[in-house]
């Protein structure tokens, strides 16, 4: 059987194609050469103070290989600077560069028209998106999807070995 209507996964991403595309643009108005994933590296360190990678992770919502990624990506766009930790050399601290420093103000601009484009989104709703974000993350931290697909793949009675539980991530800071 065909089911011809996109899957939820393909929906979430139309979605974040949508939203991303949409800041992108935005940014484009604004003259800022700059990738919305970013977005949540730079927050973590508008407070000024350098912060290692699991910092980084756990103050933007992000996994530590996602954090490491854009880290990477930002300090070769010359946004952020990458150095030993002063307390363990075997760790990196990252902190703003000239650049992102400079960057920061449109940024921020940009942030508060962006947050008030999604406020003006949710009163749209019938059910505004960031709550169902919201309860959504928290439902899949309660009992993760794979679970979830493991009980609804059961045959009536039957039982299946439960999934392994993925890892924890933190929730996004704001």
């Amino acid at each position: 059987m065909t089911n011809a209507h996109p899957g939820l996964g393909t929906r979430l991403r139309r979605l974040i194609e949508l939203l991303d595309g949409g800041v992108s643009v935005a940014h484009d108005y604004a003259a800022i050469d700059y990738r919305p994933r970013y977005t949540p590296v730079m927050r973590a360190l508008a407070g000024g103070r350098a912060l290692t990678i699991g910092e980084i992770a756990q103050a933007a919502g992000l996994t530590q290989p996602a954090a490491t990624q854009t880290v990477a990506l930002m300090a070769r766009a010359g946004l952020v600077r990458v150095t030993a930790s002063r307390e363990d050399a075997r760790r990196r601290a990252v902190r703003l560069a000239p650049a992102g420093l400079r960057l920061m103000p449109r940024l921020e601009a940009a942030w508060d028209a962006t947050d008030r484009a999604a406020e003006a989104l949710d009163a749209e709703l019938a059910h505004p998106l960031s709550v169902a974000v919201d309860e959504a993350l928290a439902a899949l931290e309660r009992k993760p999807f794979a679970h979830r697909i493991a009980e609804s793949a059961a045959p009536p009675g039957g039982t299946t070995k439960p999934a392994p539980r993925p890892r924890r991530r933190a929730p996004p800071a704001r």
